[in-house]
């Protein structure tokens, strides 16, 4: 088994996808944690994020990242559970994103896009903050 990420990123290099070259936004990429920490796959989609690139200057790595990244929140079922107390987890990490000054936050997880997107609901962010998976910045490029 392989994940989406890793098929995508072996696609791009037999040269059966050929995306165009059409990100332009300041964006991120957020390691999700049993992809990352857990199955140490970081350079697939990354490698996948950056065949669609139109400046790599505009690739932005976040402080937290790779084996250090910060979790989303949903890890453990805390998706489904309501805690109200302190700051919710996906929030701090939207603001990282935020405060990086990227404009778009992809990710490999659907846990994490569901976190995220919440995040920029909370945050006021829904019209400035772009989440998406990484297969659907392929599939938007085709």
């Amino acid at each position: 088994m392989v994940h989406h990420s890793q098929f995508i990123q072996q696609l791009l290099d037999e040269e059966r996808l050929n995306p165009k070259k059409s990100l332009a936004n300041k964006v991120t990429y957020h390691d999700a944690c049993y992809l990352g920490r857990h199955n140490d796959i970081y350079d697939a989609p990354r490698n996948v994020l950056d065949s669609v690139m139109t400046e790599k200057s505009n690739y932005i790595e976040l402080e937290q990242s790779k084996s250090s990244s910060f979790c989303c929140g949903a890890g453990g079922g805390n998706m489904w559970h309501e805690d109200n107390k302190g700051e919710m987890v996906n929030n701090v990490r939207m603001q990282q994103i935020i405060d990086s000054g990227a404009k778009q936050v992809v990710t490999a997880c659907s846990f994490c896009m569901i976190m995220l997107d919440d995040a920029t609901k909370t945050k006021g962010k829904v019209d400035e903050m772009v989440v998406q998976d990484i297969a659907e910045i392929i599939a938007e490029r085709l």
